[in-house]
């Protein structure tokens, strides 16, 4: 039976009830059905509108249901319906009989679906950040047993100054933490209750949405009718917020695979995520890598298309809003699976220090350190600059690096180079230098690693 039949007399066209029905794929929201259908059929015996033996049977009906879900992989395959709503309501009548029929009472599939949505989403998002929890657990692992480990940092995938492999880990771990409290903000706009807004005008009938939102454990009401049915800013809020964890996710990807490089031969892949050449016998590719990387556009053109979808939309729900449901659950699919594979990535890595630490000590990266020692001994920074210019020039002509110039060399760049510059020159003297706050000196890489781990725990 149709929730909306009466008014019709003909039947719809095959092909159009196919294109119409979101079954398929909105099942997946029965779980959040059945819940907030509970909590209606408690707000509606309050009301007087169920009488207590009818919301007891309703009550075992949507558990029956609910169980027979969970424990019957096929039960949902077995049947056909529109929408998970009418799926769910024939049910129920099916094992308890007309009283069934009320539970619809006040209750529209506009303000019904939104708070499936709601509750779906809420619980998805608590996952998600379960797994940039663990994603960060991984960069702290991988940077505490490389904790000494020294790298280049790049600008324009140039070497520029030598850092710490565990502050470069650090940098990502930064990222995911703006993506927590992104998921954070928009739980707490998700978290607002639509039921009890009806259609679009809200409902007739003495409801108690307070108390339904008590019982679904939301934060508060969506406080206009209208705006509760045809809101989906949180969807798109979500996905816009999934878009950036894929490219924090796509930006790691894309340096790990660099840095597995035979050019580079900074790390490399455990066969476990790692695939060959069907041709070429040597080859070992980060496929697992590149995958994250190619999944990422997936997801922004989930967040553009319902931007498209919603901009155009008048109030208040249209059947456009249907196209939502498939864009958020591959939205979360996509994003689970990333972050999880990424995880097991950091787990199967292995950093060759040595060459890590070979690379950080060529390519004149020490070149500001031998311009801040200039500035120490009185001389402009911008005078400096262009003095280590001439000298690292001088270098390249001469194939020799900073600290194979001999003092001679050196005095015919400036009188300020003393005995005491090679001593800036050193990695560790370059490294141990950062000591602002947020460097990457040793002190400041193991305070933040603490920090770190502190932010990860509470």
């Amino acid at each position: 039976m149709k929730l909306w039949g009466g008014r019709f007399k003909g039947e719809a066209d095959a092909e159009f009830s196919r294109f119409n029905a979101s079954f398929s794929f909105d099942r997946r929201l029965i779980d959040a059905d059945i819940e907030g259908s509970l909590a209606q059929a408690e707000a509606l015996k309050a009301a007087g509108i169920l009488t207590e033996d009818e919301a007891g049977r309703i009550e075992a009906g949507l558990t029956q249901i609910r169980r027979r879900v969970r424990e019957d992989a096929g039960y949902l395959d077995s049947r056909e319906a529109e929408d998970v709503h009418s799926f769910v309501e024939a049910e129920l009548v099916a094992l308890i009989g007309d009283a069934g029929f009320k539970l619809h009472t006040g209750r529209s599939r506009n303000d019904q679906v939104a708070t499936d949505l709601r509750l779906f989403l809420r619980r998805e998002i608590d996952e998600i950040g379960a797994l940039v929890r663990d994603l960060q657990r991984g960069l702290l692992n991988l940077a505490e047993a490389n904790r000494d480990c020294a790298m280049p940092g790049y600008t324009h995938l140039q070497r520029a100054q030598p850092i710490l492999l565990a502050h470069y880990l650090l940098a990502y771990f930064e990222m995911f933490k703006r993506d927590q409290a992104r998921l954070k903000d928009v739980r707490a706009r998700t978290n607002r209750l639509p039921l009890g807004s009806g259609a679009l005008a809200g409902t007739g009938f003495s409801i108690d949405r307070e108390m339904i939102a008590r019982r679904l454990a939301f934060d508060g009401l969506c406080d206009n009718s209208l705006d509760a049915v045809s809101d989906r800013d949180f969807v798109i809020e979500f996905i816009g917020s999934s878009a950036i964890i894929m490219v924090h996710l796509s930006r790691l990807a894309e340096d790990l695979i660099i840095y597995s490089t035979a050019e580079f031969g900074f790390i490399e892949l455990s066969d476990a995520v790692s695939t060959g050449s069907s041709l070429m016998p040597q080859k070992k590719n980060p496929d697992s890598l590149e995958l994250i990387r190619g999944k990422a556009g997936r997801i922004f053109g989930h967040h553009a298309g319902l931007l498209a979808t919603m901009k155009g939309l008048p109030l208040a729900y249209n059947k456009d809003m249907q196209e939502d449901k498939e864009a958020l659950f591959d939205t979360i699919d996509t994003l689970r699976g990333s972050l999880g594979v990424m995880a097991t990535v950091l787990k199967n890595i292995r950093v060759n220090d040595e060459r890590t630490r070979a690379a950080a000590q060529t390519s004149y990266a020490n070149a500001t350190d031998l311009a801040d020692y200039l500035v120490r001994r009185g001389l402009e920074f911008r005078h400096a600059h262009e003095v280590v210019g001439r000298v690292v020039s001088f270098g390249i002509e001469n194939g020799k690096a900073l600290e194979e110039l001999s003092k001679e060399e050196y005095a015919g760049f400036s009188e300020l180079f003393g005995d005491d510059l090679y001593e800036s020159l050193s990695l560790a003297a370059s490294l141990g230098s950062k000591r602002a706050s947020g460097g990457t000196s040793p002190e400041r890489v193991g305070e933040a690693l603490v920090r770190a781990k502190s932010e990860l725990e509470g």
